[in-house]
């Protein structure tokens, strides 16, 4: 319907990437314009502590994925501060960026799009990145050669 009442309408669909190793899922993803996948952080541990995803997650697998589409993707990163029952939540270090970033050089996306908290948590403690930890992760994108867009 949109190639026949609206040809430039763009379709996105926004996945939290835990279903990409199906071949039909793939499939159907690569059929839209704007292919957005979830990868906050390359940490395992830090991925089970922050966005519990259900069933057996092997972020590597993910990543092995995320590589066969072959430059069609955009992947959506949210980073934040803070703690909680005395866990570090904060995914701006270089601990956690810059093999995140490794990962991003290994899917070649067509684009990162960055960003933070934009509503109350569950957890006060829990916080939204700052402006310049963001504008200093974009940059570090742009360094590798990957278009970026960094919301606050």
């Amino acid at each position: 319907l949109r190639d026949r009442f609206c040809t430039e309408a763009k379709i996105s669909v926004l996945s939290n990437s835990t279903r990409i190793h199906k071949p039909e899922v793939r499939e159907a993803l690569m059929r839209v314009d704007n292919n957005i996948l979830k990868l906050d952080t390359v940490n395992p541990e830090y991925i089970l502590r922050t966005d519990r995803p259900q069933g057996n997650y092997d972020v590597e697998k993910v990543i092995e994925n995320m590589c066969l589409f072959r430059g069609h993707i955009i992947v959506q990163t949210l980073f934040m501060q803070g703690e909680s029952g005395g866990e570090n939540y904060d995914n701006t270090s270089a601990q956690y960026v810059e093999p995140w970033l490794r990962a991003l050089q290994r899917i070649q996306p067509r684009q990162v799009m960055i960003y933070t908290i934009d509503r109350e948590t569950p957890d006060q403690a829990l916080e939204k990145a700052t402006h310049e930890e963001l504008d200093r992760i974009g940059e570090l994108i742009k360094q590798a050669g990957i278009p970026v867009s960094v919301s606050y």
